[in-house]
């Protein structure tokens, strides 16, 4: 028997050794193209933070900017911090188109109100918001109603067995200090 060989036109450098070269330029100029696009946007995104971190609404970056630095918000970030509304603001002042590249508008008055604008303030009412019904009964804005039967109706059912178990574990507490009490006043006598 004849051992097996693979019959080839060409041999194997001559086919495969020009394409196995290419290969690695294709993954280094990958490599070197796709973070630089990656930094750049990453830095934008930090900038837009840093500009949420100093109250102001940042401005004079794409739609997609905005979107991805909401999207890698951080958690802590987006819970704690007005920074997902001021974003908003800037998303939406871009599409209006009234958002001048580098500039920063304050999220709030940069400057002191005139006394007219005081008055004018001031004469504003004040009022709430008016009541809404919701699953038929009446819900008045702003006001907390304290009813501890309604607390005990709104707590999960398994909270409540260990409220329970807990009640009943202070009782027998109780009952024996009270029990090891009266025996030691009997056998005292």
């Amino acid at each position: 028997m004849l051992p097996f060989r693979p019959v080839l036109a060409l041999p194997f450098r001559l086919v495969l050794a020009p394409r196995l070269q290419a290969v690695p330029a294709l993954v280094a100029a990958l490599a070197l193209a796709l973070p630089a696009g990656a930094t750049a946007s990453a830095s934008e995104v930090t900038k837009i933070y840093e500009a949420c971190g100093n109250n102001m609404v940042p401005t004079g970056y794409s739609q997609q900017t905005y979107a991805q630095a909401i999207r890698e918000m951080e958690p802590f970030l987006a819970e704690y911090t007005n920074c997902p509304d001021l974003i908003r603001k800037a998303q939406l002042a871009r599409a209006a188109g009234t958002g001048a590249p580098g500039a920063g508008a304050a999220g709030g008055p940069s400057r002191a109100p005139t006394p007219a604008e005081q008055h004018t303030l001031e004469s504003i009412p004040r009022a709430s918001a008016p009541p809404v019904r919701v699953g038929g009964q009446v819900v008045h804005p702003g006001v907390v109603r304290v009813n501890l039967a309604s607390a005990f109706s709104t707590l999960p059912a398994p909270l409540l067995a260990l409220l329970a178990f807990m009640l009943a574990c202070a009782l027998l507490l109780a009952g024996r200090v009270l029990r090891n009490r009266v025996r030691t006043r009997n056998h005292g006598n």
